[in-house]
């Protein structure tokens, strides 16, 4: 309980106007798009780390919750504040401090959102690789958080791949930084690495220094249509085999293809069975190479169609499209639960079967889209969430999902992360001693639990 006292010391650091607690603001930030909600005392906006320093350092005297929270975005609960307490609104941190594209890096706030991060980079041949779905809304400390990816994961990496130092306030208030401006930095423990994906358990981060790359010289995108879905999957299998790498490679399986036809109408043939969106940047000759090689292997594989985008405008179109798909499910049902799970690239046939055998078996809809290169899948079930009937029969269709994945060689989570909604399936993809092992980490930064508390760990 946040007394009078507690409120007069915390409004004392940021002021009235960034300190929120009455019941109708509150609601705006006891959600994600996770099933559960949980309403918090009091939530602020910090504008420095100075002032993030203060606030842990009053919570840590009064032992109250502090949950960490950017744009909201996540569907796994992690933002959630389950124990109540505070709520750390990182948004108005959202300054881009120093862009060095010489030595390859650029320097943020929490706060700032992935696409503008994009849009300083554009102009001086540069970009940052992590591209979640969620781009145009979601921040850099959310992605930190969460680690990640996105459609360009496939060849470039997850947004541990490009940190190279951050600022963090820890438990206690105290202020640490970990790595350096430098792309190769071997000193002590990479302790930036296991604060990313820690979905705010073990500290707030305040400011990071991620890397950056040039941007390739040509880009070459293709839509590939077929009639069978195990052949959009073994052609995805027969293409990264080869020992292409894409830069991107999304499936959308027939019910993802008429949705977004529904929504957006780019022309998808309502009969189709899945869709493979495919991109490939580098030099010029090398992308040539591989977009004819592309080709002849999805042909091989029962490709039905293949159309290569002739001008930005088309490419934008393609990916529009792809990017829309979990929109255009919710014009199906106002309440689309989307799941990721991880499996092997040669896995990933059976998977697509195993998901909709699953969800069929329940009597849901599903439509399966994926990051099909590096075997990440996101199966989207539309629901109506007052209907406890269909809330029952998802958790128990996804719960199946978990164990198929895990049983194929593959794991939880690919990008979303674990937060509320599968705390309670990390037993499957993790050890006991493991499990304890991040329990130890914990207690050694956070020995009072006061940091996103009630979470996986």
């Amino acid at each position: 309980m946040l007394t009078q006292t507690i409120k007069t010391e915390l409004t004392d650091i940021v002021g009235k106007e960034r300190y929120l607690d009455k019941t109708a603001e509150l609601a705006c930030f006891s959600y994600d798009s996770f099933t559960e909600e949980a309403m918090p005392e009091a939530v602020i906006f910090p504008m420095t780390t100075r002032e993030v320093s203060r606030v842990m350092e009053i919570a840590s005297k009064y032992k109250i919750p502090v949950t960490g929270r950017g744009a909201g975005t996540s569907v796994c609960g992690a933002p959630i504040p389950v124990k109540h307490g505070i709520v750390l609104c990182f948004t108005k941190m959202n300054k881009i401090i120093e862009v060095n594209t010489p030595d390859r890096y650029i320097i943020v706030q929490p706060g700032v959102v992935n696409i503008n991060v994009q849009k300083a980079l554009i102009p001086l041949g540069f970009f940052y690789p992590p591209d979640p779905g969620s781009m145009t809304s979601s921040t850099i400390g959310g992605n930190i958080a969460q680690n990640a990816g996105g459609p360009r994961c496939l060849k470039y990496g997850v947004t541990m791949d490009y940190i190279l130092g951050m600022e963090v306030v820890l438990a206690s208030g105290k202020i640490v930084r970990f790595g350096s401006r430098n792309v190769k930095d071997v000193t002590g423990y990479k302790l930036a690495s296991l604060f990313c994906g820690s979905e705010g358990t073990l500290g707030l981060v305040t400011e990071a220094i991620l890397r950056v790359v040039p941007q390739p010289e040509t880009q070459k995108t293709i839509m590939v249509i077929f009639d069978d879905l195990d052949n959009t999957a073994k052609a995805v299998s027969d293409i990264i085999g080869s020992g292409i790498i894409p830069a991107a490679m999304e499936l959308m399986d027939n019910a993802s293809m008429n949705a977004i036809e529904d929504a957006v109408g780019i022309g998808f043939p309502r009969d189709a069975e899945g869709a493979l969106l495919i991109e490939i940047d580098g030099i010029k000759e090398a992308c040539e190479k591989q977009t004819k090689q592309i080709i002849e292997k999805a042909k091989k594989n029962g490709a039905v169609s293949v159309q290569e985008a002739k001008s930005e405008s088309e490419r934008e179109k393609f990916w529009n499209a792809r990017r829309s798909a979990y929109g255009a499910v919710a014009r199906i049902a106002p309440d689309p639960i989307s799941e990721d799970v991880t499996v092997p690239v040669s896995k990933v046939p059976e998977m697509i079967r195993r998901i909709i055998e699953i969800t069929s078996r329940y009597g849901l809809k599903v439509s399966v889209v994926a990051h099909a290169g590096d075997g990440n899948m996101h199966p989207v079930i539309p629901i109506d969430r007052s209907n406890t009937d269909q809330r029952l029969k998802v958790e128990k269709a996804f719960a199946e999902i978990f164990k198929v994945a895990i049983a194929l060689g593959g794991t939880l989570s690919g990008e979303h992360g674990i937060g509320l909604g599968k705390s309670k399936y990390l037993p499957l993809a993790m050890s006991k001693d493991s499990i304890e092992f991040m329990s130890v980490i914990k207690k050694a930064v956070d020995p009072d639990e006061i940091l996103n508390p009630g979470k996986f760990v």
